[in-house]
């Protein structure tokens, strides 16, 4: 069992935790410095203030742990994106999938979107049953660049309010 909820200073070292090791294989290409990670929840703490707001970043919490980050992000009226990243020791007890759902929840009720977009990279397909564990469908693939600066093409995926 996990739970969202928005992050705090406090969770810098839990960041920086996160953003370490594989987790970052396919997203930074290299861990957080303390300093990056307490500016990451800088950033999220900065954004929370703003009206309307654009962006909200959750911890993900198993028990006391903070063991993840999931953000929802506004694009345009109706739409949203999510995203997630787990430290590499949680990995496959469904705690992503958990807090997509709970993301999902939030982004059609607190947030009255839509639309929900998501991607992962494609050498990253546990990231791609997270999705559709959340009840998001593969509707195309987005040519982006990797961190390497080659095309790659991600699946993205969609989830509309019911």
């Amino acid at each position: 069992m996990i739970t969202i909820r928005d992050l705090t200073m406090d969770d810098a070292p839990a960041v920086q935790r996160i953003y370490s090791g594989a987790s970052v294989r396919f997203t930074h290409d290299r861990p957080f410095t303390a300093q990056e990670a307490r500016a990451r929840v800088a950033k999220a703490l900065e954004v929370a203030r703003q009206i309307p707001r654009p962006r909200w970043d959750f911890g993900i919490v198993a028990g006391r742990d903070v063991v993840g980050v999931t953000a929802l992000r506004l694009r345009q009226p109706g739409l949203g994106t999510l995203s997630y990243i787990l430290r590499e020791d949680t990995w496959g007890k469904g705690y992503a999938t958990e807090a997509a759902k709970q993301v999902v929840e939030f982004a059609f009720t607190t947030a009255d979107l839509e639309r929900l977009e998501a991607k992962h990279h494609p050498e990253n397909p546990a990231s791609g049953r997270v999705l559709a564990k959340a009840g998001f469908q593969c509707v195309r693939t987005s040519n982006l660049h990797a961190i390497d600066g080659v095309m790659v093409p991600y699946p993205v995926y969609e989830l509309r309010r019911s």
